[in-house]
């Protein structure tokens, strides 16, 4: 499925349901942070979560990530390949590989 099919049924379901007066991008990173901490309790007493519940808050996640990123004008794979050429420069595989340090410490 590709990204602008999947804004679009976001696009239309928030059009539907007027939803979009209440999407503004604090709000909708507010949600992103909830609909986070959601996913997290999934994980809350062990790593054995229930798989349909962690893709239902995954998706939860994903949704209001794709919709503040519409409302910014940003494109989601644009922004992400962006930041990934960023997180190479900070981790050079000389100095990351294997390791968890943060780039400041490596």
């Amino acid at each position: 499925m590709s990204q602008e099919f999947v804004l679009q049924l976001l696009r239309e379901l928030v059009s539907e349901r007027e939803w979009g007066q209440f999407h503004s991008s604090a709000n909708l990173a507010k949600s992103i942070s909830i609909e986070s901490g959601e996913l997290l309790e999934c994980f809350q007493w062990g790593d054995d979560a229930d798989p349909n519940r962690v893709q239902s808050e995954l998706a939860d996640v994903l949704t209001y990530a794709y919709l503040l990123a519409d409302r910014l004008g940003l494109e989601p794979d644009s922004i992400v390949a962006t930041k990934l050429e960023e997180t190479r420069g900070k981790y050079p595989i000389n100095k990351a590989l294997g390791r968890s340090t943060k780039y400041d410490k490596l």
